[in-house]
């Protein structure tokens, strides 16, 4: 005469691997990120042809601007119109941007501004992209499954750049540019169909009370649990897109503005959230510098060459590909705060080691190392913020996220670059590792972080 209830949202289902739903928005996210890698392909060879070094490197910077400056109003826009409409929206901007390139260049040679403004669209949409993507998880899975989507999510972004990378020189090698650029455009379209047959999940009142528990004692109450503190209505902000016109009404009865500084306070008043922002700020600030520029200088010191920097470059990728992997099998890791905490500080460790390894063979495993212990730390951080925050916040928690990791954290690498310069590759790594080390700290000092752990 016993019986279990479950609360709604939480019923035990399929598992993410296995769900058809899920792996309906997986195939659509690998098949853009796929897309993304062949255009960024396509993008710098045109660049190339068509200009000098130096104009090349200018394009493809210039997508960095508008998508940084706009990534916040993104996770606006994200949690005001339903993640699933912004990023079927920005996928179908994309390809058509793409398409439209790909016929002029085969008809003509424009120079360089088509592909300038081309960079220009992709960053925009980026800007909006981004935070969506990062909401969508939780309306295609329940909570329980948020950990392993996240590792899902990884396998496919180490999927893309295997793929993506030969994919887009092989269109090139056959028929230019152009037909590059119509490939990565017919990839990106592909996602539309599968996006649009994958099926929306509301966010049940269980999930919403878990995320507003780590808020509750936070600042004064207009601040408070659940953001409640947030313009009238905003508690419907994450609606589901199946609900046509409540987003809609939302967006009419708030102002953008609005919307994103309760959001701001959201996740200054949350006992997670906060200090998580800024563990990941510091890991990807000591982390981005020596894995790219910096890991190029060493290279070139230690006279590895091109194919030796490719080995270490590898090692790093399988080891952050196995730590996706383990996510994904597993589901969850328990005591989440606590070893993303570790994670980030062991992988300092190896950030700092990298720069004093005698021989490729050696780097190739500390890289090995590194990529396993970022991997793991990234997925289960992505993961929390994915459990931690409330739905309705969503896309503004993801468009925080986003702009410390790609509009930040990026602005470390000429500053590693001009510090190798003066130093050497020694103390700057070393120098990174303590940044990124502080990440681990801050993990594992706040005791909210700490102690969280991911539902399961």
């Amino acid at each position: 005469m016993t019986s279990t209830l479950i609360a709604p949202g939480t019923a035990i289902g399929k598992p993410a691997h296995r769900d058809p739903n899920v792996l309906r928005w997986l195939a659509a996210y690998t098949s853009s990120m796929v897309g993304d890698s062949v255009y960024y392909i396509a993008l710098s060879w045109a660049a190339v042809q068509q200009g000098s070094p130096a104009q090349a490197g200018a394009v493809m910077a210039v997508s960095a601007v508008p998508r940084a400056l706009l990534m916040l109003g993104g996770g606006v826009i994200a949690d005001r119109f339903g993640p699933r409409r912004v990023v079927i929206g920005s996928d179908l901007v994309r390809c058509a941007a793409g398409l439209s390139v790909a016929a002029l260049l085969f008809l003509t040679s424009p120079g360089l501004w088509p592909l300038a403004l081309l960079a220009v669209v992709f960053g925009t949409v980026d800007a909006v992209f981004m935070p969506a993507v990062g909401a969508l998880p939780a309306r295609v899975t329940t909570r329980d499954q948020l950990a392993r989507v996240q590792g899902m999510r990884g396998l496919a972004i180490r999927f893309a750049n295997v793929v993506g990378g030969p994919l887009g020189g092989l269109a090139v090698a056959l028929g230019g540019a152009a037909a590059a650029f119509g490939l990565a455009g017919l990839l990106i379209a592909v996602s539309v169909p599968l996006l649009i047959s994958v099926r929306m999940r509301e966010p049940a009142v269980d999930d919403k009370a878990e995320a507003d528990a780590g808020n509750a004692d936070a600042g004064d109450a207009g601040e408070g649990a659940g953001g409640r503190g947030a313009a009238p209505g905003s508690a419907v902000l994450g609606a589901p897109d199946s609900e046509a016109g409540g987003a809609t009404a939302t967006a009419r009865a708030t102002t953008p503005l609005g919307d994103l500084q309760a959001g701001l306070r959201y996740i200054r008043a949350h006992r997670v959230l906060a200090p998580l922002m800024l563990a990941i700020a510091l890991g990807d600030l000591g982390f981005v510098g020596p894995l790219n520029v910096g890991l190029t200088l060493l290279a070139d010191e230690r006279g590895w060459g091109a194919s030796g920097m490719g080995w270490v470059l590898s090692g790093f990728g399988v080891g952050a590909g196995a730590a996706a992997l383990l996510l994904t099998v597993r589901g969850r890791l328990p005591h989440a705060g606590h070893v993303a905490g570790w994670a980030i500080l062991a992988g300092s460790v190896a950030i700092g080691a990298l720069a004093f390894v005698p021989g490729v063979l050696a780097a190739v495993g500390v890289a090995l190392l590194v990529g396993l212990l970022a991997g793991l730390s990234g997925a289960l951080c992505g993961a929390l913020l994915q459990t931690q925050a409330d739905p309705a916040y969503l896309g503004r928690v993801t468009a925080v996220s986003s702009l410390v990791s790609l509009g930040f954290a990026p602005l470390s690498m000429p500053l590693s670059a001009a510090a190798i310069g003066a130093w050497g590759t020694g103390p700057v790594f070393v120098g990174s590792a303590a940044v990124c080390g502080l990440g681990g700290v801050v993990a594992l000092c706040v005791r909210d972080l700490r102690r969280a752990e991911l539902p399961g």
